[in-house]
C-alpha cells in the first residue's frame, strides 16, 4: 500500500494541470487498491487519512467549475480537526510500504514532511512538475517565487523524484548541482499519461471548411501562458479579414491574468468572435477539442503541457513552442512548433493553417498516427521505478 498525499487536491474543485495529474494518478492507483490517500490537516496540526467528503473532491474528475485554485476547508473540517487536536485524538495513518507526493506542497505541508516520511518503510517519491518560478520569476506570483527555493530543498528529503519531462528533470538536477548538493536523490523523467477521448471528433479540415472555423486554446489564464500575445495575433488576423472564432478555456489567476482579461473584454466589445468560458468540466473540455479545427498553446514555458498532447490525441494540430518540455511533446509530429511564441510568430502560424488545408491535413494525419501513454501506463511506470529505489537515510 502506498500513502498518497492529496492535501491540496482533496480541498479544491480546480482542475489545473497538477490537480488533473493528481486525480488521474490516484484514480488509477485506487482502482488497483494500491493508494491510501492522506492529507496534512492544519487544524489538527498533523497528518491523517482523508474522510468521505475529501475523497469525493479528490475523485471528482468531471468537475473543474471552481472559481479558485486555492484549497478550501469547510467549517466542519476545521472544527473536527481542532477538536481532535485538543483531545489528542489524531487518527492513525495506515501502514504503508511507500509514499507518493504528486503536488507542489505548501510551506505548512513542507514543514511537516519529515513526520510523513517516517511513517512508511519503503521508497518515498515526489513528482516534480516544473522550475518556472526559478526560470521566469517575473511571470510568477511573488509568493510562489519566494517559496520555491525552499520547496526545491525539501525535495532532497525523498528517495527519488519523478519529473514529468526531461526538461524538468534537467532543471532540478542543475539547481541541486548549483547548490553544491553531493548526494541528491535520483531524478527520473516519466512523461504523463492521457485520458482516452470521450466524445466523437470532427476532422480538422472539415471544421476549417465550416463557415466559422474554431481555434481553441486551453490553459490557465496567467502571464507565462502568453495569452496576450495570442489575442494580439488573432486581432491582427481579424483585421486582415480572416473569419474564425477563438475559444479560450482556463481558470484566470488573479495575480497575472488582468492584461489578458482586459484584452478579451475589449475584443468582445468590438464584435470579435471570441468565447471565454473560464474553467470547464472534463466533458466540456473534450467536446471543445473535438469541435476545434486546431489549437494554439501559446505558453512560454511548461513542465509538460497536457493540452498539447490532448489536442493531438483528438487529431487536432497544435501551434506551440518548440522549446523545452513543449518541444518534447511536439517533436513526434502533429504540431506547428515555433522558435518564438510572440504575437507576430503566432499570427503567421495561425494564418498558415487557416489558409492551407493541405498542411493542416498533414499535421492532423501525423497527430492521428501518434501513440499516447495512458494513465495506467504512467502509474505502472511510476510504481516500477519506485520499487527500484534504495531508501536513503
Amino acid at each position: 500500500m502506498l500513502l498518497f498525499d492529496a492535501t491540496h487536491t482533496s480541498h479544491t474543485a480546480a482542475q489545473t494541470g497538477i490537480q488533473r495529474v493528481c486525480r488521474a494518478l490516484f484514480a488509477e492507483l485506487s482502482s488497483r487498491r494500491e493508494a491510501a490517500p492522506v492529507c496534512y490537516d492544519p487544524h489538527l496540526i498533523g497528518w491523517r487519512p482523508l474522510v468521505a467528503g475529501e475523497l469525493a473532491v479528490l475523485g471528482d474528475r468531471s468537475g473543474g467549475m471552481g472559481k479558485s485554485r486555492g484549497a478550501k476547508w469547510t467549517f466542519s473540517q476545521k472544527i473536527t480537526g481542532a477538536s481532535r487536536r485538543l483531545l489528542k485524538a489524531k487518527p492513525a495513518l495506515p501502514k504503508a510500504t511507500g509514499l507518493i507526493c504528486p503536488e507542489l506542497f505548501s510551506a505548512k505541508v513542507g514543514a511537516r514532511l519529515p513526520e510523513l516520511l517516517q511513517t512508511v518503510t519503503g521508497p518515498r517519491v515526489a513528482i516534480f512538475h516544473d522550475a518556472i518560478p526559478l526560470k521566469f520569476p517575473e511571470l510568477t506570483a511573488p509568493g510562489n517565487v519566494a517559496r520555491f527555493p525552499v520547496y526545491l530543498r525539501e525535495l532532497l528529503l525523498f528517495d527519488g523524484v519523478a519529473a514529468v519531462s526531461a526538461d524538468s528533470a534537467a532543471s532540478l538536477r542543475d539547481y541541486w548541482r548549483w547548490l553544491g548538493v553531493e548526494q541528491a536523490p535520483p531524478v527520473h523523467a516519466i512523461s504523463l499519461g492521457l485520458d482516452s477521448p470521450i466524445v466523437p471528433t470532427v476532422g480538422a479540415t472539415k471544421v476549417l471548411a465550416s463557415s466559422l472555423p474554431r481555434i481553441l486554446s486551453v490553459g490557465t489564464i496567467e502571464g507565462r501562458k502568453n495569452h496576450l500575445a495570442l489575442l494580439e495575433a488573432c486581432e491582427s488576423l481579424w483585421r486582415e479579414g480572416f473569419v474564425f472564432e477563438l475559444e479560450l478555456i482556463g481558470l484566470a489567476r488573479p495575480d497575472t491574468a488582468a492584461p489578458a482579461l482586459e484584452k478579451m473584454a475589449a475584443l468582445r466589445a468590438s464584435g470579435r468572435s471570441l468565447v471565454y468560458h473560464g474553467s470547464a468540466s472534463e466533458a466540456s473540455l473534450h467536446k471543445a477539442y473535438a469541435r476545434a479545427a486546431f489549437t494554439v498553446y501559446p505558453s512560454i514555458i511548461e513542465g509538460f503541457g497536457l493540452p498539447v498532447l490532448e489536442s493531438l490525441q483528438y487529431g487536432k494540430p497544435c501551434v506551440c513552442s518548440a522549446r523545452g518540455a513543449l518541444g518534447e511533446s511536439a517533436c513526434d509530429g502533429g504540431c506547428l512548433a515555433l522558435d518564438s511564441v510572440d504575437a507576430i510568430s503566432l499570427a503567421a502560424a495561425i494564418r498558415r493553417l487557416l489558409s492551407n488545408f493541405g498542411e493542416l491535413a498533414e499535421l492532423a494525419t501525423a497527430a492521428q498516427q501518434r501513440k499516447f501513454k495512458t494513465w495506467s501506463e504512467f502509474a505502472s511506470e511510476m510504481t516500477a521505478w519506485m520499487h527500484s529505489l534504495t531508501r536513503r537515510g
